[in-house]
């Protein structure tokens, strides 16, 4: 099974995958985060009602679409940033124990940039979609 760190560039506490249960290498990727609810964030992100924010679910599926860039050979040695963020909408909380069920399909991909389109649900109800652009640079 393919661990996000030996992948990723991202270390505890900003590693927000899991584990990876399907990977097409420059094409789409499908994985997990477990939110177990001792993580910082919690307990800022309101107190009496811990809350995962948005933009860490964004951050999510932007690694986890790292992943599918970095697991293709052409991309190998090389450092996928985010470029921009569209059409990001949130349809549900996420809580301390629940599993965010996340994928992204990879479109547009150059030697320099690429696209795709990320989804997190839990327990098949959608809870963020977005658009995500990044630039690809030398690590």
């Amino acid at each position: 099974m393919l661990r996000p760190e030996d992948v990723l560039p991202h270390r505890p506490p900003f590693l927000f995958v899991d584990e990876v249960d399907d990977l097409i290498p420059g094409q789409r990727a499908r994985g997990h985060w477990h939110l177990r609810g001792d993580e910082a964030f919690f307990a800022g992100h309101f107190p009496g009602r811990p809350t995962l924010p948005g933009v860490l679910m964004v951050e999510s599926l932007a690694q986890l679409g790292g992943m599918a860039v970095l697991a293709d050979e052409r991309y190998r040695g090389r450092l996928p940033l985010f470029g921009g963020i569209d059409k990001a909408r949130f349809r549900r909380q996420v809580g301390p124990g629940d599993v965010l069920e996340l994928e992204v399909e990879l479109g547009r991909l150059s030697a320099r940039a690429g696209s795709g389109h990320g989804r997190a649900s839990v327990g098949g109800a959608l809870a963020c979609e977005a658009e995500l652009l990044f630039v690809i640079v030398d690590a």
